[in-house]
């Protein structure tokens, strides 16, 4: 029970954290954004779990890019061209698909996967007493 209290915190700290992130930047949000932050939160979060501890920081990094990439996919493609809700559309940034992804965001993705990695670490350290988590740039 404790493990499911824990990963439903991290959720939410993730899916507030963008939804909060996007009011900032964009002036609004949408409520599945709220959904596709915490999930990937936890889901860069988590790459420890399954990678050693000495990977590159730059390669979990790399990791949640592609993650977040693959999620934005799959919820633009169900928000945005099945339920028709206009959330979010890249289709005037340069290398885009279909406007759902782009270059320009999945680089973003790359620097804020970053972020949430050490957030994650840090709050499952001082919350749940988790071992400290030492990086690596690995150049």
């Amino acid at each position: 029970m404790r493990q499911i209290s824990k990963i439903l915190f991290l959720f939410v700290v993730g899916g507030a954290t963008y939804y909060s992130i996007e009011l900032v930047c964009r002036g609004r949000s949408h409520p599945s954004m709220f959904l596709l932050g915490g999930i990937c939160f936890v889901l860069c979060g988590g790459l420890n779990e399954l990678f050693p501890e000495n990977i590159p920081l730059w390669q979990q990094m790399f990791a949640c890019s592609l993650m977040i990439t693959f999620l934005e996919l799959i919820f633009g493609y169900v928000i945005n061209i099945r339920l028709n809700l206009n959330v979010w559309d890249y289709s005037r940034q340069p290398l885009n698909f279909k406007g759902q992804i782009c270059l320009l965001f999945s680089a973003i993705w790359f620097f804020l996967g970053g972020v949430a990695i050490v957030a994650d670490d840090v709050l499952r350290h001082v919350l749940y007493q988790e071992n400290k988590v030492r990086y690596t740039l690995g150049l």
